[in-house]
């Protein structure tokens, strides 16, 4: 059993957790993932490490409620425990010999940026973080961005906090005045690191992806993250769990791996929703 030590809500829909998983907090790097079940006949789901703290024996996870098992797992406090909590897992995002890096985060996918910005910073990298949102009022972890970066742009899609517009304006612009980056690392939907890695190409600027599909054991035994990369003029399946889950953004099938994100979508919702009735008849109906 993993004891929540403490919580926090980021925004109405995304909460942070510090877990306490002391053989976790000694091994995880950034880039890396743990996978857990809420209780015992919970599923598993893959979860990024968002920070660790080796001294206190703790990690930090963050993560939308979007289906059941975030919603269980967004009904826990502080004191109370989940069943399993196994990693890291997955390889550590490539971070060694970069010199100038554009870090760009969309959405909730900010939780797994932030780390890797944090890891390049400390190794003395020059950073450049651009993060998105749709509205002010889903904005995570701006300040902790500005800690670790040597410049930050905060893009809003309605224009309600920071610049107006997606995070492809202004790495477009910055790409277009001349800037030669070693390496943009994107980290968000599908549609928006498709979009930054179109924007990158004309320019021959390397992308790496983080990429986070479908996934159940975490040992690449499912098949159920599996990836199309095209690579040396071949089609190659690789597996996010034990191959990634950063991977270089030119060779992914982005439109393949849409079509097999929305496949569970319904069911995703549907079980989200018997999951909070649950919780509403237990309480009487409140």
């Amino acid at each position: 059993m993993y004891k929540i030590v403490r919580r926090k809500n980021l925004n109405p829909t995304v909460t942070q957790m510090e877990i306490e998983a002391p053989l976790v907090a000694r091994k995880a790097k950034a880039g890396q993932f743990i996978i857990l079940r809420v209780d015992d006949e919970g599923e598993r789901i893959p979860l990024t490490v968002a920070g660790v703290n080796p001294a206190e024996g703790t990690v930090k996870i963050i993560f939308q409620i979007v289906g059941a098992t975030t919603e269980k797992l967004n009904r826990k406090n502080e004191g109370d425990f989940i069943t399993d909590f196994a990693g890291p897992l997955g390889v550590p995002t490539h971070i060694e010999g970069l010199k100038n890096v554009c870090v760009v985060g969309g959405g909730v996918g900010c939780a797994i940026a932030m780390p890797v910005a944090a890891a390049l910073h400390a190794q003395g990298t020059r950073v450049t973080s651009i993060i998105g949102f749709r509205s002010k009022d889903l904005l995570i972890l701006e300040d902790e961005f500005k800690k670790c970066s040597d410049s930050l742009t905060v893009m809003t899609d309605d224009g309600s906090y920071g610049r107006h517009g997606n995070v492809t304006v202004p790495l477009g612009e910055m790409l277009a005045a001349g800037e030669k980056f070693d390496m943009i690392i994107t980290i968000g939907p599908l549609i928006m690191m498709k979009f930054v890695t179109l924007t990158a190409k004309p320019y021959g600027t390397p992308v790496t992806a983080s990429m986070n599909p479908i996934m159940i054991d975490g040992t690449g035994m499912c098949g159920g993250c599996r990836l199309t990369l095209n690579r040396d003029g071949k089609r190659i399946t690789e597996f996010a769990c034990v191959d990634g889950p950063d991977f270089n953004a030119y060779e992914i099938d982005f439109d393949e791996a849409m079509s097999r994100g929305r496949m569970y979508a319904d069911f995703e919702r549907k079980a989200h929703e018997e999951t909070c009735n649950l919780f509403k008849n237990a309480k009487g109906g409140k």
